[in-house]
């Protein structure tokens, strides 16, 4: 086995802004053993030798966007698993009743309206979580406009996750009810239904870059995401996520996030879950 390539005080500095300016994403000292032994691979497959000329590939102009992806998905964290903060899909299914019980938003088509928003999704364990909740739940979303928007900066974890198809394991803490939702083909594989894999899109995305988005959201998940982030680029995030979401809709954070003081228009109602104030984003607009 090869050893990991050696990784001066000065390179690591120079990875970690790197990172900062194309993906928002914050390195601490503690990465430093992830960066060698993620980026030493991508090095020695581009043929160099050390990190400083990997650095001055990327900057020279002559690297190719997958070079430019590999950087960031080398040194992205995917961590996630199905059901994973239950009591998140749990308040979800409560809304979605309020929403098919009031008088939902028409869509141009005539049909009811739902929009939900998976932002960092990572291997897809979460927006097919959200869609196995609620078609399982309310059968009638299938006759319903329900779309949901499933996006993250690592196009590899995107490429696995709109195929779908998971090892077992991925089963180990779920009940017998959720567990028998998924396709058992026989070869150690679960697999989501098509019916329910097709109204996930599945989209590359840095959250940094302008937004391709038609709102609103309904409900946002962005959980696990901000804590990459600097407190001034969180609370941008956080911002940016309130305008795309619909008047007194929720979004759902990770266990250890908070979106803070200074994004008033945001109602902390639950465990990591905001509700979205409409009136009071606009206020904050007009004071500022």
């Amino acid at each position: 086995m090869e050893k990991d390539i050696e990784l001066s005080d000065k390179e690591f500095l120079l990875v970690k802004k790197r990172l900062l300016e194309v993906a928002g994403i914050s390195l601490s000292d503690a990465k430093r053993t992830l960066v060698i032994s993620r980026l030493s691979k991508v090095i020695r497959n581009l043929s160099f030798d050390s990190f400083t000329q990997y650095l001055d590939f990327l900057h020279s102009g002559k690297a190719t966007e997958k070079d430019e992806q590999d950087f960031v998905n080398a040194l992205t964290t995917n961590l996630t698993r199905f059901y994973r903060e239950d009591h998140h899909f749990a308040h979800l299914e409560k809304y979605v009743k309020e929403l098919i019980i009031s008088k939902p938003r028409i869509s141009e088509n005539g049909k009811p309206r739902l929009r939900i928003w998976s932002a960092g999704c990572s291997s897809g364990q979460e927006p097919y979580t959200i869609a196995m909740c609620l078609l399982s739940k309310y059968p009638e979303l299938k006759r319903w406009d329900f779309r949901i928007l499933a996006t993250d900066i690592d196009t590899e974890v995107l490429r696995k996750a709109s195929n779908g198809v998971y090892p077992e394991s991925e089963l180990a803490g779920l009940s017998k009810e959720r567990a028998a939702i998924f396709e058992r083909p026989g070869d150690g594989t679960i697999r989501i239904p098509p019916h329910m894999r097709g109204i996930i899109t599945f989209k590359p995305l840095n959250l940094f870059d302008p937004w391709p988005i038609r709102g609103p959201f309904d409900a946002i998940f962005c959980r696990n995401v901000a804590i990459y982030f600097d407190k001034p680029t969180q609370n941008q995030l956080f911002a940016r996520l309130g305008e795309v979401l619909a008047a007194n809709g929720y979004l759902y954070i990770g266990h250890s996030e908070n979106v803070g003081r200074e994004n008033v228009q945001f109602s902390l109602v639950g465990k990591t879950i905001y509700q979205f104030n409409a009136s009071l984003a606009q206020n904050k607009r007009e004071v500022a």
